[in-house]
């Protein structure tokens, strides 16, 4: 574990290690990376033991358009004495969205994969208790899939006249 780290030295690491398997941007000056579904336990143990041993956030986002690779599932890491922050990648297609589990290695990511199952519907492999947090056991679809159309546009009980504006 490193007590001074960049963004440079932490592509380097990532390159040596796992090589062209993983992919590299900068959005916003934050470093990104994306890699394949089946190496994210690989490459999470890996920035562990490298001092990313924080885990800030993990949730999915759905791009319909992108064919087999639909569900794009996201994690921000920190290592916090270097302050150094990464997000990294991994896609999986909506009619198999499986992943493993990160609850192995950061015990925070149990309710955020919870969540994560039950807005976008990926399934984390090893997860030991993956069901729905926060909407009805009973609902059969997930929400935040781009899936469904927007609120009808003919609508006018929601129109700024009918609230005096």
């Amino acid at each position: 574990m490193l007590g001074f780290m960049t963004k440079e030295l932490v592509k380097e690491k990532l390159t040596g290690r796992f090589g062209e398997a993983v992919s590299f941007e900068e959005p916003y000056g934050m470093l990104a990376f994306t890699v394949p579904a089946a190496q994210n336990m690989d490459v999470i143990q890996f920035l562990w033991n490298e001092g990313f041993q924080f885990l800030t956030d993990l949730t999915a986002v759905h791009y319909p358009d992108r064919k087999n690779e639909e569900l794009c599932v996201v994690y921000h890491l920190h290592n916090l004495v270097a302050n150094v922050r990464v997000r990294m990648k991994a896609y999986v297609p909506s009619a198999t969205p499986d992943i493993q589990s990160a609850v192995p290695v950061f015990a925070g990511a149990n309710w955020m994969e919870r969540e994560t199952y039950d807005f976008y519907g990926v399934n984390f492999l090893g997860h030991p208790d993956l069901r729905r947090i926060l909407n009805v056991d009973e609902m059969d679809y997930f929400p935040m899939r781009k899936e469904y159309r927007m609120e009808d546009p003919t609508r006018i009980d929601k129109d700024d006249e009918m609230f005096g504006r």
